[in-house]
């Protein structure tokens, strides 16, 4: 039950089992398609249209692509959501795939995790941003980024799990969107999604650790929330949510 945030058109729209137990997060539907090389191509080429589209229009400050957050001494609460980041090998090691594509699957990863915060983190919540208050951008991007997930009910997954997938998800869309908000910058949030979704392939399975570990999330998310919420920051426009 490794969890992931790959969710963009891999949106969880498949179960995943392993040894029984359904895989939360992202599903792995197309790990076998972005494993192979020509999988993986068209990812980069959806990255490089990103890019080309952010760099060629001179968006990277608006979109949070400028740069690291400044004054890192004000951002000390990265800390705890590093550590909650490794959280698919606390219960282990154990590879899912070997050779070529282990590194495809493991590429495949990095630049989900680019995509998927270009599009929640960067195009939706930013566009939002400008049209309505901190607030309602904030839920949307997160409601948005794990809701997708329910698709998984009509695919035969039990509709616990995919409750469960889904508050992971939206968890996660809570931490990620308050840090780019409050620093600033996405850079950090691509970083943490994509370690995320790589570690997802090399943790071995243990179904009380991956419990705690969704537990966890959501604990983090709400205590962030709250946190953050209250935090000035000069990118922030010292508006409180």
């Amino acid at each position: 039950m490794r969890s992931s945030l790959w969710r963009l058109s891999k949106v969880r729209v498949a179960p995943i089992s392993r040894q029984g137990f359904p895989y939360f997060g992202l599903n792995r539907l197309q790990y076998s398609r972005s494993e192979r090389p020509a999988g993986m191509m068209s990812l980069v080429a959806f990255t490089a249209a990103i890019t080309v589209f952010v760099k060629g229009s001179h968006l990277e400050e608006k979109y949070g692509l400028a740069g690291w957050p400044k004054d890192m001494k004000r951002y000390l609460f990265f800390i705890p959501i590093w550590i909650l980041a490794t959280g698919n090998i606390g219960d282990g090691f154990s590879l899912s795939y070997q050779g070529v594509s282990l590194v495809c699957a493991v590429l495949s990863m990095i630049l989900v995790g680019f995509v998927e915060e270009m599009i929640f983190r960067g195009f939706l919540f930013r566009a939002m941003l400008l049209k309505n208050k901190a607030t309602p951008a904030i839920i949307v991007s997160a409601m948005t980024f794990g809701i997708g997930h329910i698709v998984n009910l009509f695919t035969g997954q039990a509709g616990f799990y995919t409750v469960m997938q889904i508050i992971f998800a939206i968890s996660w869309g809570f931490i990620l969107t308050m840090v780019c908000y409050k620093s600033g910058s996405i850079i950090p949030c691509i970083i943490m999604h994509s370690m995320i979704d790589a570690l997802s392939l090399f943790g071995a399975d243990n179904e009380l650790i991956d419990w705690i570990y969704i537990g966890a999330t959501i604990v983090v998310a709400i205590a962030y929330g709250i946190y953050l919420g209250r935090l000035q920051t000069p990118e922030s426009n010292n508006e409180r949510i």
